[in-house]
């Protein structure tokens, strides 16, 4: 596991070390954030906070891994996933930026990238050793097959973890913080599988691989979160945010634990359910069920601090990433190997 360490190690440094010149960068090109005008009032100060920090997470993650990797099928997709990902969520910032809006890439031309990237991955999923279409339901025990019907399943979990990861960044720290958790159940999902799965061979070398790319992206992770922190000096944008939905999806399913996304990404589902909750509710009954949706400006228009609706958001984070690891370690450990 020296590989994962280092990789890791290297990617948190470069980006600690790399961040006040990137930013200054930033900020000497005028990419400054544009708040929504709809947005809580105390988000106003925000106003032209460098953006498109994303670039660092996704740059500073990418080369250690590519030193290190043993490049099995299963790694170069999610790393594909990552900067598809990241490249749409470049896309909107670009225009963002270019309009001085904070209306960017329009939603459907945002959803037909994420057709396309689904169905490249699709077909380099065919080339990994560890693919397979079925679906393992963990406490009822349940293995089904859905056959072609995995395609559809495969794009409602990129572009459900994309948009939740979305949604999640809008406080300092809020989306790096809980990426990095969710990033850590994935390490130790890959780490612990590729302990169990015997004898050094090519199944052992995907789960490895897989854990030198988790380790590099929550090493840059954790050093943009060292200048995203209250009060941030650099937001993540569309580029960072997409690019970490993207690659958690893709650890999702090269691990085989898509179901088990639901609970380890359990924040992003509350986020993504508070807005449709949200918006249903305003549509059919004129009423709004949150005082603002995603649910974190809920509890910023409750008075609450930035600081603590990050920290109690990254300790629900956490209880929901222990729950799926119990999980793993209780029902999907079985395969390993298999």
């Amino acid at each position: 596991m020296v590989p994962v360490l280092i990789a890791g190690l290297i990617a948190m440094v470069a980006a600690i070390v790399i961040g006040p010149t990137f930013i200054e960068t930033l900020r000497a090109r005028n990419l400054g954030q544009q708040i929504r005008a709809e947005g809580p009032a105390a988000h106003v100060v925000k106003q032209g906070t460098p953006t498109m920090g994303g670039l660092l997470i996704v740059a500073t993650a990418t080369l250690p891994f590519l030193v290190l990797s043993r490049y099995t099928a299963e790694a170069l997709t999610v790393l594909f996933l990552m900067l598809s990902c990241a490249a749409i969520g470049f896309a909107d910032d670009y225009l963002k930026l270019r309009r001085r809006h904070s209306l960017g890439l329009p939603g459907r031309w945002k959803m037909a990238g994420l057709v396309v990237v689904t169905v490249v991955t699709a077909l380099l999923l065919q080339e990994a050793e560890t693919f397979d279409t079925s679906l393992y339901v963990p406490l009822v025990g349940l293995d089904i097959d859905l056959g072609v019907f995995y395609y559809p399943f495969l794009f409602l979990v990129i572009a459900g973890t994309v948009n939740g990861a979305n949604l999640t960044d809008g406080i300092d720290g809020l989306a790096s913080g809980v990426a990095t958790i969710m990033l850590l159940t994935f390490l130790a999902i890959a780490g612990i599988s590729w302990l169990r799965s015997g004898v050094p061979g090519e199944r052992s070398e995907v789960y490895l691989d897989i854990a030198i790319l988790v380790a590099a992206l929550m090493g840059g992770t954790i050093g943009f979160l060292w200048y995203n922190a209250f009060p941030a000096e650099v937001f993540m944008g569309d580029t960072g945010s997409m690019a970490l939905g993207g690659a958690i999806a893709g650890f999702a399913v090269v691990t085989g634990t898509e179901i088990l996304l639901l609970v380890i990404g359990g924040i992003f589902v509350i986020e993504v359910l508070s807005l449709i909750i949200q918006v249903v509710s305003f549509k059919r009954t004129g009423r709004r069920v949150f005082l603002m949706a995603p649910i974190h400006h809920h509890f910023e228009m409750k008075a609450w601090s930035e600081t603590k609706v990050m920290v109690r958001f990254w300790v629900v984070c956490a209880i929901f990433c222990a729950c799926g690891f119990a999980l793993f370690y209780r029902d999907f450990l079985r395969f390993v190997g298999t």
